[in-house]
C-alpha cells in the first residue's frame, strides 16, 4: 500500500500533507512506502541530494502524517524515502574567485631616463611635430594669460602683446621659440619641466573657475615640450613669471639635455629677457639643422599651426595670416573670406562650386567647413586624389588629409573638421576612439549627401551640368563601396533615356514617374553612345511596347545596377536579359491602339516567316553545324526583334570584360578568360533568317558563311567583339564577292544595290522594317529612286 492510501484510510482522524523537498527542474511525485519513522513537528527531512554525480541529478521525496491520538507529542511519521535518477547536462564548475593580495599600497617605480627616452625618440611618427607642439605650448601659455587679464587675477602692469616669436640661426644651429604669455616660477619650471606627463595646461583649467578658461587651451599629456629632444642636443628655457606677486623675483632658467636630469638657476643680471613669458633655444643636432632653416620653419608653421589664435612670427615676420573660417560665425563670413580660404586649403586657382559650412554638437562637438571644387584631377590622368579634408583640434592640425572623417568616394570633398573634444592618441596625430569617428564619419556623410540632394531640388541645372557632369563617378564609386548610403546616393544619379532628347538628363524618380502604371521594373542598356543605344537590336522590344529604358554609357554603371538590384521595391533589369515578357507589363489600349494592332496583326500575317516545325530544324542546324557547341549553348526563337535577324542574350558584361582587359595590359599580359558559350534568340520572321534557312539547303558552305556572320554581328551588338571585328573581314570580303557574283550572272547589280539601299533607309528612318505586301508599290518606288539617281 502506498503512503497515500495508508493515510486516507485513517479518515477523520488523520491529517494529511504532501510536501516535496525543493523540487527541481524534471522532476516528479513518487510513491513512498508505508514504512515511517518519528520527528518532532517541524523537523523535516533533509532531502539528500548527492549534487551532480555521474551527469545525474538525485530528486527524493518525502510524506509524513500527523495523528492526534497516537502522537501525542506531535511527532511526525515519515515515509521512506524512494529516489529516481533524471539525467541532465552537467554545468560547468563555478570558477575560484582571482586571488587578491592584501597589505599596504606601493606606488609604481618608473626608469626616468628610459620614460624621457621613450617619449622623445618613440612617441612621434614625424621629427616635424615637434614645432606644432612648442607652439602650442607656448599658444597655451597666451590663452592662460588672457584669461588671467580678463578675471583681474592679480597681473603685473604690462601692455606687451600677446605673441609667438621664432627666430632661426642656421650658423650656430639653434632654434629659439619665445612667447608673451603667463611665464613660469622656479617651482612652476620644477613642476611643469621637471615630471614628466604633468599637464600644466590641464591643471590650469582644472584650477580655474568660470569663464572660458578650457575654452582654447591645447595642451592635454604634458609631454608635448619633451618633443623638443627629438631634434635638439639640449634645451634652455628661459622664463619670467606675469603675476604680480612674483614681479620681484628674478628670472628662471631651466636646462637639460635630455638624459635624466636638468638644473635650474636664476638667470643672471646682465643677461636681458622679456617683462614676461618664456623663451625656449635648442641646441639642434647634426642631422636637424634643416629646423635653423627659415623656408623649412616656415613649411611646418603654415602646415601644423597656421591658425593658432595668437601672432607667430618668423624672424620678424608674421606667418599666420590666414584666419580660421570654420571657426566663425556661418554667417558672418564673406564671400571673399571663402574664397580666399578654399584656395589656400584647397591649394586651388579655381572658385568653389558649393560650400558646406556647418556645426554639431552629436556625437561630439564638430565644426566643419567643407569646399566643392569646380572641377576634379582624376580625369586628367594626374592618380588617385587623397582625401581632402584634414582633422583639427582647437584650430591645431591633428591629421593632414585624413581618410577617416569621411568615405572615400568623397575624396573630391575639400575642406577641414575641427573639435575642440576629440579624443585623441598620446602623440596628437590620430584619433583615439575610433567608434567614435566612426559615428562622426557618418554625420559628415549625411551632411554631404543632404546638401547635394538639397541642390538637386533647389538648382537642378547647376547640379546636372555642373556637379554631376563633373562627380557622377564618384557617386557611383559610393554606390558600389558604401552600402549604408546606397539607398541615398541613388536618389541623385541622372540618365538619359529612350524618350528624353540627348544631353537631357532625367532621375530614377522621374523615369518611374513616368512608366506605366502596370511596369514593376526599371530597364536599362548599356551602350558606348547615346547613337549606338538607339540603334542597338534590343531596343526594339521596348520600341514596340512603348517602355523606357535608361541608357548607360560608362563601364562603372554596370557595376552600379548590379549592386542595387532595386530602386524604390522596382527590380533593375538589363535590355539585353532574355525570356523578357514586355505585354503582361502593357497597361490597357484604346479602341484606336487596339484596331491599330489588329491592323498590325493583318500586315504580319502577310509576312512570310518560318513556321515551328522549320524554326525547329533551323536551330538545331544552327547550334550543331553551322556555329558548333563550342559558341553556342542553346538556341530558340523570339518575337521581341523587328528589324534585328538575332541577338545573344544574358551574356557577360561588355565593360566588365573591357576593365577585365585594361587591367591585364597594364600587368603586361593578356590573360582574359576566352568567351563563355552564348545563349542566341533569332528572329523567324525576319527576311535573312527565311533565306538562310533555304540557304542551308542549296548551298549549304555559303549558309555556315552567312551564320557566322550574323553570329559575329550579334557579338558587335552586345560589345562583345575584342578584336574590334578585325576576324571577320575576310570573311565579309567573302559575302561580298558572292554577293558581286550572283549579280553579274544575273545580270541585276542594279536591283542588288537598291535593294541595299532601301534596307540602310529603312534602318535609319526608324530602325524597324515594315514590309510593303503591294508589289506594284515597291517596283513604282524603285523606278522612281532609278528616275532621281
Amino acid at each position: 500500500m502506498t503512503i497515500t492510501s495508508k493515510l486516507l484510510s485513517r479518515g477523520s482522524q488523520l491529517s494529511r500533507r504532501l510536501l516535496p523537498v525543493r523540487p527541481t527542474l524534471g522532476t516528479k511525485f513518487i510513491s513512498a512506502t508505508s514504512t515511517s519513522t518519528s520527528r518532532p513537528l517541524g523537523t523535516f527531512a533533509t532531502n539528500n541530494r548527492n549534487g551532480f554525480t555521474n551527469g545525474s541529478v538525485s530528486h527524493q521525496w518525502m510524506a509524513f502524517s500527523t495523528d492526534t491520538k497516537d502522537n501525542t507529542k506531535d511527532e511526525i511519521k515519515e515515509a521512506e524515502i524512494v529516489e529516481e535518477t533524471v539525467d541532465e547536462p552537467t554545468p560547468p564548475p563555478t570558477p575560484p574567485p582571482p586571488p587578491k593580495a592584501s597589505g599596504p599600497a606601493v606606488e609604481f617605480q618608473a626608469e626616468t631616463r628610459q620614460l624621457l627616452d621613450i617619449v622623445t625618440n618613440s612617441l612621434y611618427t614625424d621629427k616635424e611635430v615637434f614645432l606644432r607642439e612648442l607652439i602650442s605650448n607656448a599658444s597655451d601659455a597666451c590663452e592662460k594669460l588672457r584669461h588671467l587679464q580678463s578675471t583681474s587675477q592679480g597681473i603685473s602692469a604690462d601692455d606687451t602683446p600677446l605673441e609667438i616669436r621664432i627666430t632661426t640661426d642656421l650658423k650656430n644651429g639653434t632654434l629659439t621659440i619665445a612667447d608673451t604669455g603667463v611665464g613660469m616660477t622656479r617651482d612652476e619650471l620644477r613642476n611643469n619641466l621637471g615630471t614628466i606627463a604633468r599637464s600644466g595646461s590641464k591643471a590650469f583649467v582644472k584650477e580655474s573657475s568660470g569663464g572660458d578658461a578650457g575654452q582654447n587651451i591645447i595642451g592635454k599629456f604634458g609631454v608635448g615640450f619633451y618633443s623638443a629632444f627629438m631634434v635638439g642636443t639640449s634645451v634652455d628655457v628661459v622664463s619670467k613669471s606675469a603675476m604680480e606677486k612674483h614681479a620681484a623675483e628674478p628670472a628662471q632658467v631651466w636646462s637639460s639635455e635630455g638624459i635624466g636630469s636638468y638644473q635650474i638657476s636664476d638667470l643672471e643680471e646682465d643677461k636681458t629677457t622679456t617683462a614676461r613669458g618664456s623663451s625656449l633655444v635648442i641646441q639642434l643636432k647634426d642631422d636637424c639643422l634643416e629646423y635653423a632653416d627659415e623656408s623649412s620653419i616656415q613649411r611646418i608653421l603654415t602646415k601644423y599651426s597656421n591658425y593658432v589664435q595668437f601672432p607667430i612670427y618668423l624672424n620678424d615676420e608674421r606667418v599666420n595670416t590666414v584666419e580660421a573660417v570654420w571657426a566663425k560665425e556661418i554667417k558672418s563670413v564673406t564671400e571673399e573670406q571663402h574664397s580666399e580660404f578654399y584656395k589656400f586649403v584647397a591649394n586651388a586657382h579655381d572658385e568653389p562650386l558649393s560650400r558646406i559650412h556647418f556645426r554639431a554638437d552629436a556625437p561630439l562637438e564638430i565644426k566643419a567647413l567643407f569646399y566643392i571644387p569646380s572641377f576634379h584631377g582624376e580625369k586628367y590622368g594626374m592618380g588617385r586624389m587623397e582625401s581632402g579634408v584634414s582633422l583639427y583640434s582647437r584650430k591645431v592640425l591633428i591629421e593632414s588629409h585624413c581618410p577617416d572623417v569621411l568615405p572615400e568616394w568623397c575624396r573630391f570633398v575639400k575642406g577641414v573638421v575641427d573639435s575642440e573634444d576629440l579624443p585623441l592618441s598620446l602623440s596628437r596625430e590620430k584619433s583615439q576612439d575610433s567608434a567614435l569617428i566612426r559615428k562622426l564619419k557618418k554625420v559628415l556623410t549625411r551632411k554631404i549627401i543632404s546638401h547635394l540632394t538639397t541642390m538637386a531640388k533647389k538648382e537642378p541645372e547647376k547640379y546636372k551640368s555642373e556637379f554631376f557632369n563633373e562627380y557622377s563617378y564618384f557617386l557611383k564609386e559610393g554606390i558600389c563601396q558604401d552600402y549604408e548610403f546606397q539607398e541615398q546616393l541613388s536618389k541623385l544619379l541622372l540618365f538619359e533615356t529612350s524618350k528624353t532628347l540627348d544631353g537631357e538628363l532625367s532621375s530614377l524618380d522621374e523615369y518611374i514617374s513616368r512608366c506605366q502604371i502596370s511596369q514593376k521594373k526599371i530597364y536599362y542598356l548599356q551602350a558606348p553612345t547615346r547613337q549606338m543605344a538607339l540603334d542597338s537590336p534590343y531596343l526594339e522590344a521596348f520600341e514596340k511596347s512603348g517602355k523606357e529604358v535608361l541608357f548607360v554609357y560608362s563601364a562603372i554603371d554596370d557595376f552600379v545596377f548590379s549592386n542595387l538590384t532595386k530602386y524604390d521595391d522596382r527590380e533593375l533589369i538589363s535590355a539585353e536579359k532574355g525570356g523578357l515578357d514586355l505585354d503582361k507589363e502593357t497597361d490597357e489600349k484604346d479602341e484606336d491602339e487596339k484596331k491599330d494592332d489588329k491592323d498590325t496583326k493583318k500586315d504580319d500575317a502577310v509576312t512570310t516567316g518560318l513556321n515551328q516545325t522549320e524554326i525547329d530544324h533551323f536551330c538545331a542546324w544552327l547550334q550543331s553545324d553551322a556555329l558548333g557547341s563550342e559558341k553556342i549553348k542553346s538556341i530558340r526563337s523570339t518575337k521581341r526583334l523587328g528589324a534585328s535577324p538575332a541577338i545573344i542574350i544574358d551574356h557577360e558584361s561588355a565593360a566588365f570584360r573591357r576593365m577585365m582587359k585594361m587591367v591585364e595590359s597594364q600587368g603586361g599580359t593578356s590573360n582574359i578568360p576566352p568567351l563563355p558559350k552564348q545563349a542566341m534568340e533569332v528572329n523567324p520572321e525576319h527576311e535573312l533568317i527565311v533565306g538562310l534557312n533555304a540557304l542551308r539547303e542549296s548551298e549549304p558552305e555559303l549558309a555556315k558563311v552567312c551564320a557566322e556572320q550574323i553570329y559575329d554581328n550579334c557579338l558587335v551588338a552586345a560589345g562583345l567583339m575584342e578584336d574590334g571585328g578585325r576576324s571577320m573581314l575576310g570573311r565579309l570580303n567573302d559575302i561580298l564577292l558572292c554577293v558581286v557574283k550572283k549579280g553579274n550572272e544575273d545580270g541585276n547589280v542594279n536591283a542588288v544595290v537598291e535593294d541595299i539601299a532601301d534596307s540602310e533607309d529603312k534602318k535609319s528612318s526608324d530602325g524597324i522594317t515594315v514590309e510593303e505586301s503591294d508589289e506594284d508599290e515597291k517596283k513604282d518606288k524603285t523606278k522612281e529612286k532609278k528616275d532621281n539617281k
